[in-house]
């Protein structure tokens, strides 16, 4: 258009672009009231979708508004195209970011619905996530009239040396990829490396695995490491696990009065005890003469591995308690101990217990060791 702006052309315009941020605001307010309904539905799909129309709606209306506004201008054919062209790509934008936003929470609530997937893992997410703003990135520029042809030929050279310097990256984007698709690992799960770190997964990402061990601090592993290292899941194939606790008992005990106490205990514990699995059957078994014991093993379920130390704990103070009560002994080991002063050899027998410098020389000494009393300075 040639001819000059009016008050008419700049009110028409005003008009335009308070309708389009009125129609913003309304419908802001019923995207809001829908989520609240979308809150109460046992699908959290739909509240993905709310949250991105949210955001994606009132801007296409505030959007739509400034177009409308645009035409209403008597601007040149150039500046229109120019105006046209920036709302476009502005609208594009926050479509991608919308789309990128919704298909990553979708992709999220997917895998977290799905036991045997990292519900968790934000490898899944991330992935989704950047392939979608690549996608509205070439959009944008096809938009603005540059050909992506040669930039994706540039993308496919560069990639090989792209891929060379970041081998390290990829090699663990690849493993992460692997780990989750072959289910070995999961969030949640409590793992045990060969190297000595373990710990319950936290996460798996395009880089690397986080895991939090049971002293609260969270260890980073390297997705290829984790690959390559030899692993021990306590939750594969499932979640309850047997732990195994070793007793002995002296040799004139009845072991089948053992037996019968020792059950009578292992069925209040299991019963008693939270992170206990009543319904696993418990197991004792005899395996050892030992030098001043008899030994054997007792076998009990626990719900998942951190359940293990608290039933361990109370296990052995209520058989201790029982055994006191029932006469049955848990002998302190015996310990024979030759002492060495000038050419006499006097033997000397303590249990476990000792104190002060006998104690300390039993510590440090196998049975039937000698050691020879350190002579003073001598008088002639």
């Amino acid at each position: 258009m040639n001819r000059a702006l009016t008050v008419h052309d700049l009110v028409i315009a005003g008009i335009a672009v308070v309708a389009g941020l009125l129609a913003a605001f309304l419908l802001r307010m019923l995207l809001r009231w829908l989520g609240r309904h979308a809150d109460r539905t046992r699908w959290s799909g739909d509240d993905v979708i709310v949250d991105a129309l949210r955001t994606v709606v009132p801007w296409a209306a505030f959007l739509g508004g400034a177009a409308s506004a645009g035409a209403a201008l008597p601007l040149t054919r150039t500046v229109q195209n120019h105006v046209n062209q920036v709302l476009t790509v502005l609208f594009i934008l926050v479509v991608t970011v919308t789309a990128a936003r919704v298909i990553a929470g979708l992709v999220r609530t997917v895998t977290s619905s799905r036991s045997g997937v990292a519900g968790s893992a934000t490898i899944f997410v991330n992935i989704t996530r950047v392939l979608v703003l690549a996608i509205g990135f070439l959009v944008v520029l096809q938009t603005l009239g540059i050909s992506i042809a040669p930039l994706l030929t540039a993308l496919g050279v560069g990639g090989l040396a792209v891929a060379l310097a970041l081998q390290d990256t990829l090699a663990n984007l690849f493993a992460g990829i692997h780990i989750l698709a072959s289910k070995t690992v999961q969030p949640g799960d409590y793992i045990q490396l060969s190297s000595g770190e373990e710990g319950y997964v936290e996460d798996i990402n395009w880089r690397q695995t986080t895991v939090r061990a049971l002293s609260n601090n969270l260890v980073v592993i390297p997705n290829g490491e984790l690959a390559r290292s030899n692993m021990t899941n306590y939750m594969r194939p499932e979640q309850q696990m047997t732990i195994l606790v070793q007793v002995g008992v002296a040799y004139d005990s009845d072991l089948d009065h053992v037996e019968r106490v020792t059950m009578d205990v292992i069925g209040e514990v299991m019963r008693d005890v939270s992170g206990a699995v009543p319904e696993h059957e418990p197991a004792i078994r005899f395996h050892t003469f030992g030098d001043s014991r008899i030994g054997f093993t007792v076998i009990l379920g626990v719900g998942e591995f951190s359940d293990q130390f608290w039933i361990k704990h109370e296990f052995i103070k209520a058989l201790h308690k029982r055994y006191r009560e029932e006469g049955i002994r848990i002998p302190a080991p015996a310990r024979t101990v030759a002492l060495q002063q000038g050419s006499v050899m006097i033997p000397h027998q303590r249990g476990a217990e000792g104190t002060g410098a006998e104690a300390g020389l039993e510590a440090g000494t196998e049975a039937g060791e000698t050691y020879p009393h350190p002579a003073g300075p001598s008088r002639d």
